[in-house]
C-alpha cells in the first residue's frame, strides 16, 4: 500500500514539474531577414542558383534545337543515321539530367553551399536563442515560422525581439507579423 501512495505522489510530482514549465515562440524567419549577413548569403546562394540554372537553360534549348532539326530532316535520313541522331540526343538529356540533379538535388551543389554559407548564420541565431531561454528561464522555445502550426499566439509569450536583441539588431515592430508594440510585450514578460 505504502509502494501505491509513493508511486501515485511521485507521477503527481512529475505532472506538477510539467505543468510549470515556460514555453515561448520566436519567429526564425523574422529574424533572419533582420540579419544582414543572411541576406547577403541568401544573395549570394541567389545568384549561383539563377547561374546554374541558366546553364542548364542553355543545354536544354541545345537539345530542343537538336530534336527539332533531327525532325525535320528525319524523312532524308536512313534507319541507322536516326539511331545515331537519336542516341546523341538521349545521351545529351541524360547528361542535363545528371548535372541538374548534380546542382539542385538532394545533397547537391546548392545544398552544399547553403550550407556552408547560411548554416553559421543559423548557428549564430540559434546561439542568441540558447542564451535567451537561459536569461527568462524558458523551458520550450517554440518557432512559428516553421512546419509547426501555431494556431494562436499570445504576444506575451513572443520573445523574437529577445533574440533581435541579443544579436544586436533593432527590431522594427511595424514589419513584424504580429504587430505588438515591443514595450508592451517586455512589460508583459516581464511580469511573468
Amino acid at each position: 500500500m505504502k509502494k501505491i501512495i509513493l508511486l501515485s505522489l511521485l507521477i503527481f510530482s512529475f505532472e506538477i514539474a510539467a505543468f510549470c514549465q515556460k514555453i515561448g515562440y520566436i519567429d526564425s524567419g523574422f529574424i533572419l531577414n533582420k540579419m544582414p549577413e543572411y541576406k547577403k548569403a541568401q544573395g549570394e546562394v541567389e545568384k549561383l542558383s539563377k547561374g546554374w540554372q541558366e546553364e542548364l537553360d542553355k543545354k536544354s534549348q541545345e537539345i530542343e534545337k537538336d530534336f527539332m532539326e533531327f525532325k525535320s530532316e528525319e524523312v532524308l535520313l536512313t534507319e541507322e543515321m536516326k539511331k545515331v541522331r537519336l542516341d546523341t540526343i538521349a545521351r545529351k538529356r541524360l547528361k542535363l539530367a545528371d548535372a541538374q540533379k548534380k546542382y539542385f538535388g538532394f545533397e547537391g551543389l546548392l545544398f552544399l553551399k547553403r550550407q556552408e554559407i547560411i548554416k553559421p548564420i543559423q548557428d549564430k541565431m540559434f546561439e542568441a536563442v540558447e542564451k535567451v531561454c537561459r536569461t527568462k528561464r524558458i523551458d520550450i522555445m517554440l518557432d512559428k515560422s516553421g512546419d509547426f502550426v501555431m494556431l494562436y499566439t499570445n504576444p506575451v509569450h513572443d520573445y523574437t525581439d529577445y533574440v533581435l536583441e541579443e544579436l544586436g539588431l533593432v527590431a522594427d515592430t511595424g514589419n513584424y507579423s504580429d504587430n505588438t508594440n515591443t514595450e508592451d510585450k517586455k512589460s508583459n514578460n516581464s511580469k511573468n
